[in-house]
């Protein structure tokens, strides 16, 4: 009788070997790192990612399943103690990561609320996130002005713009996080004002 579809799929898979331990965690850690700046929350999602594979392609191949659990768990462990190691030794520091970040996207024209949870989502502390970006109206009106001159709207418009295409530019900035003062400003700027304002952003 020939095989099953589903033994041929696991037959085809490469063997799960041993779960993961620390020293293999900490070499996955670094080689993420060389790559991408992270959190410590950030990493060790890269790890459980990484484990939970592991599990998935090991509960393919053993029939106990509390056994594969069991080493998951240890495996999680070991990361958190792995991950905890680097942020001691300063290879991982959250608030050089958030202030970095903010810098950048704040240049990019992301307003200070749309900063705040990219910072959030990537498991930056709510005070961390929270001082990474002053909370500056000048700094906030420059990175609208950045907005504005990447979707070519209020002064870096070509050609005129009655009522609706006014009140569409406002919700854009409004979406995007700014506050209807910061939007209502930016949009109003000359554009030469508003052209050396970016371009001071992105000198700072």
């Amino acid at each position: 009788m020939p095989p099953k579809q589903t033994d041929r799929r696991r037959s085809s898979r490469p063997p799960a070997g041993a779960a993961p331990g620390a020293a293999r965690l900490h070499e996955a850690a670094l080689a993420h790192l060389a790559r991408f700046a992270a959190t410590a929350v950030g990493l060790t999602r890269v790890l459980d990612r990484r484990i939970d594979r592991w599990a998935r392609a090991a509960a393919a191949e053993e029939a106990d399943g509390e056994a594969v659990a069991q080493k998951a768990a240890a495996a999680r462990q070991a990361a958190r103690e792995v991950v905890a190691k680097l942020v001691a030794s300063g290879v991982i520091d959250d608030a050089a990561f958030a202030t970095a970040r903010a810098r950048r996207l704040n240049r990019a024209g992301r307003s200070r609320r749309a900063v705040t949870a990219h910072l959030l989502a990537r498991g930056v502390d709510r005070d961390l996130a929270g001082e990474a970006l002053p909370d500056d109206p000048e700094a906030e009106l420059a990175a609208a002005l950045a907005f504005a001159r990447r979707r070519r709207v209020g002064p870096f418009r070509t050609g005129e713009a009655d009522a609706d295409i006014r009140r569409r530019e406002a919700g854009m900035l409004a979406r995007a996080g700014f506050a209807q003062e910061i939007a209502s400003r930016a949009l109003r700027m000359d554009p030469e004002e508003a052209e050396a304002a970016v371009l001071r952003l992105r000198q700072s």
